[in-house]
């Protein structure tokens, strides 16, 4: 994203949209963030609707005074939230907005059962894509040409995303705040929220819970005692042994609760650290290796690709610190 720039996000409110959805991408993507010191909001959001008044699910409330759908003509991204009558097909109009903003290279995301909006639009044949669990069979039903993967947070495809149930949708549009402006901004917009600043995409969407046979087995005390020492050559053994569990048990607790394994989740955390490191301006890929815990700066660049998609001198290129230049334009180093 071009510095100085926002990022124009227009989400579509049909008739029948869930409130949850639309007021996790109005707290995502249209409030202000002073507390990041930035020249520039992150995003800028308009809500637009094939009519000037859209009753909301249940008739719970209506929204009034939005834009036409022709706003989908100057978005970025197009954000398109869930209904719950979904065997009933969006309106052309709607269809055609979705198609046309995905054809002029825009990003296409849907939250919860927003994706049977953009399967009816064609964006979503031979791709991966999720949707609420609740309402898999049908989609698969409606959808057969769509590769259906009903038991993950939300599946990235590039141009076009799609995220699960809808508390699934915070953690799709985390995704996108760091996809676009990197850990440090999304880690401080996800303390904002109060929300866990990182759940990856395949962990799964329904996680059973069930009752403890002990009163206490939660692993936050655990997980912030890892994420302290995330530079030392912690294991799954050291992460057992202190909380006095056996790997096995450990493993369980981690898929019961986080719906990850103790080995995915550390090297989540030290991935994200590094990205932070960064962005903070440390060029040394050793370094950086060695403080995230990642050992080697081999090991860093294969992580960090498999889990941004950038090297790490395109990471640094995209988030770093800008540099700093003289009046004759030199560069002066990067600016912290």
């Amino acid at each position: 994203m071009p510095q100085g720039s926002s990022h124009r996000v227009v989400v579509i409110v049909d008739e029948g949209t869930n409130p949850f959805e639309t007021a996790v991408a109005t707290e995502l993507f249209g409030l202000p963030r002073p507390e990041l010191g930035l020249p520039e909001p992150l995003y800028e959001l308009t809500l637009c609707a094939p009519a000037p008044d859209v009753r909301m699910n249940r008739g719970f409330f209506t929204l009034t005074g939005v834009a036409g759908l022709d706003a989908v003509d100057a978005a970025d991204t197009l954000l398109v939230p869930g209904r719950p009558d979904n065997v009933v097909p969006r309106t052309a109009a709607v269809r055609d907005a979705v198609r046309r903003t995905h054809a002029r290279g825009a990003r296409v995301v849907s939250f919860c059962t927003g994706s049977f909006a953009l399967a009816e639009a064609g964006l979503l044949d031979g791709r991966r894509a999720t949707t609420h669990w609740r309402w898999a069979r049908s989609f698969r039903e409606l959808h057969p040409r769509v590769h259906l993967e009903p038991d993950v947070l939300f599946v990235d495809e590039g141009d076009v995303l799609t995220a699960a149930g809808s508390a699934a949708a915070l953690d799709l549009g985390l995704h996108l705040v760091r996809t676009d402006h990197g850990a440090e901004i999304a880690n401080a917009v996800s303390r904002r929220l109060v929300f866990a600043a990182h759940r990856g995409g395949g962990q799964r969407q329904f996680v059973e819970r069930p009752v403890p046979e002990v009163p206490d087995e939660s692993l936050a005390p655990l997980l912030a005692w890892a994420q302290a020492r995330l530079g030392e050559p912690l294991t799954v053994a050291d992460l057992a042994d202190r909380a006095a569990v056996s790997p096995a048990t450990l493993h369980r607790r981690f898929r019961a609760q986080l719906g990850t394994t103790p080995l995915a989740w550390l090297t989540t955390e030290r991935v994200t650290l590094a990205c932070r490191l960064i962005e903070r301006g440390e060029d040394r890929l050793d370094v950086v290796a060695a403080r995230s815990g990642l050992g080697t700066a081999a090991n860093l660049r294969a992580r960090l690709r498999r889990q941004t998609g950038l090297s790490p001198s395109a990471y640094r290129r995209r988030f770093g610190p800008v540099p700093v230049t003289d009046g004759a334009g030199r560069d002066r180093g990067r600016r912290d």
